[in-house]
């Protein structure tokens, strides 16, 4: 056999091992991060789902929904209040005001204390609602200082998370139904969980900035009181504050094609110290700026 041809088997050797190590390295990152998903996700309970026949709120874990879910509770007294009266007065005037009982009815058009009030006491109600709902949309739209900044860009049909303060970002897919139980899900949290979560520490403001890569999506999550359009060309921000630890399920709620119902969204809202190990895990994995550590020196 001839060098040249002895040299060129010991090259495709050489690129065919290499390619096994590839295979081998991917594999085991693959297996290491569906571990890191699921030991995430040990010790943490659901709270933000939602369940069959369900017809209120769920759960809130942070003040905005608190005080969302109050308000539309008080404001369900008025709507009572007006309905109960409105269907009295109906009630009145059929029962009392018909061909039989009021064969000849009066020919007036106005009544000026009757005009007066029907006017200016729906203004006060307007007045009372308003005092309520416009502190708690200002605590909606006003961004406090945060700690921990994260961008979720939708996509056609998924989201990508970024964390700018530490540059690296990835992708969350829904998980297929036989590929729950590998990333410690329930089986009825199918079309609800991902492979890879967004992760945030309680007890932390974060704020989150929205856009869109292609078309409008809308992220939202129900328990957080956030739902924040993503719109392309254009950031808008919000913020949350969880003051429970566990995990969140969200989706998209703006229609933006055929797979709309496909790209759900799954936060775990841990304890400061896990986030901590797990930010170094995730800037380790997908390649971000690693964290500056600051040294106490003896002077």
């Amino acid at each position: 056999m001839s060098p040249a041809k002895t040299n060129e088997m010991k090259d495709e050797k050489a690129m065919f091992k290499n390619f096994l190590r590839l295979i081998v390295l991917f594999v085991g990152t693959t297996l290491t991060s569906v571990v890191w998903a699921k030991d995430l996700l040990d010790g943490l309970d659901t709270l933000g789902k939602p369940i069959p026949g369900g017809t209120s709120f769920q759960p809130p874990a942070t003040d905005l929904a608190r005080d969302i879910q109050w308000l539309d509770n008080m404001l369900l007294i008025f709507v009572l209040a007006t309905s109960i009266f409105v269907v009295i007065l109906l009630g009145i005037v059929v029962v009392k005001y018909n061909r039989k009982t009021n064969p000849n009815p009066a020919t007036f058009t106005h009544h000026s204390a009757l005009e007066v009030t029907w006017t200016v006491v729906p203004v006060l109600i307007l007045i009372v609602i308003g005092t309520f709902s416009l502190p708690i949309l200002f605590n909606q739209l006003e961004i406090p200082e945060s700690e921990v900044t994260i961008k979720a860009t939708g996509n056609q049909w998924y989201w990508n998370y970024e964390y700018p303060e530490h540059k690296f970002n990835f992708d969350a897919f829904m998980l297929e139904r036989e590929e729950l139980a590998e990333y410690g899900y329930k089986p009825d949290e199918y079309l609800l969980a991902t492979d890879y979560p967004v992760v945030v520490p309680v007890g932390t403001n974060v704020r989150m900035q929205i856009a869109g890569a292609d078309v409008i999506h809308a992220w939202k999550i129900p328990a957080f009181g956030v739902h924040m359009d993503a719109v392309p060309g254009r950031l808008n921000e919000t913020w949350f504050n969880a003051d429970k630890e566990g995990v969140f399920f969200g989706q998209c709620s703006e229609l933006c094609g055929k797979n709309h119902a496909y790209m759900p969204i799954v936060v775990k809202v841990v304890s400061k110290e896990l986030y901590e190990k797990w930010l170094d895990q995730a800037i380790t994995e997908f390649a971000g700026e690693p964290r500056k550590i600051d040294l106490a020196l003896n002077n």
